[in-house]
């Protein structure tokens, strides 16, 4: 099968809701390092453009971003009793974000950590961070990861997510729950 005919196939018509948040830096996206953010020229271009991928897919994106944990906070808060998984870069809070990590486990949704970098990738890797490796604090309770690959991050995780919820054996739950 060629990529250029591959769809994805769905178990379910629902229309799952995901919320994508972005962390702190992701508001100076398209004014960091090309090789590995990629041409995105912004944060907006970047939310409409999983926006767009959610809808051929099927569900609705909605989309939040902050520079303030404690706004990323609330949102989960307000947000957990109406969204059926979350999609996560925590960027700026990768590895002290345990609050927003604690927020996120505490929901019970599922939770796709993603990054546009490798952020295990050594320094001076094809994707990797200038600095070298970081542990994320988010990645031991996360229901999956997808990184290294620029905003198609996003669009696997997205995919991944949707496919999942569909699945109602996939995450221990009937989906919808």
């Amino acid at each position: 099968m060629s990529a250029h005919n591959f769809t994805i196939t769905r178990s379910s018509n629902r229309k799952h809701l995901i919320a994508v948040i972005d962390g702190p830096n992701m508001s100076s996206l398209g004014k960091r390092s090309k090789k590995v953010y990629g041409n995105i020229q912004s944060l907006d271009e970047l939310k409409g453009c999983v926006r767009n991928f959610g809808e051929q897919l099927g569900v609705e994106v909605e989309n939040f971003s902050s520079n303030h944990m404690g706004d990323i906070l609330e949102y989960i808060h307000e947000s957990a009793h109406r969204v059926d998984g979350y999609l996560i870069n925590p960027a700026g809070l990768t590895t002290i974000g345990e609050g927003v990590r604690h927020a996120l486990e505490d929901t019970e949704l599922p939770v796709m950590e993603v990054h546009f970098s490798n952020i295990a990738a050594g320094a001076g890797a094809a994707r990797g961070l200038g600095g070298g490796s970081i542990q994320s604090s988010f990645t031991h309770t996360a229901t999956g990861i997808c990184m290294g690959m620029r905003h198609y991050s996003y669009l696997a995780a997205l995919t991944a997510l949707t496919l999942a919820l569909d699945d109602q054996s996939f995450l221990g739950r009937p989906s919808g729950q």
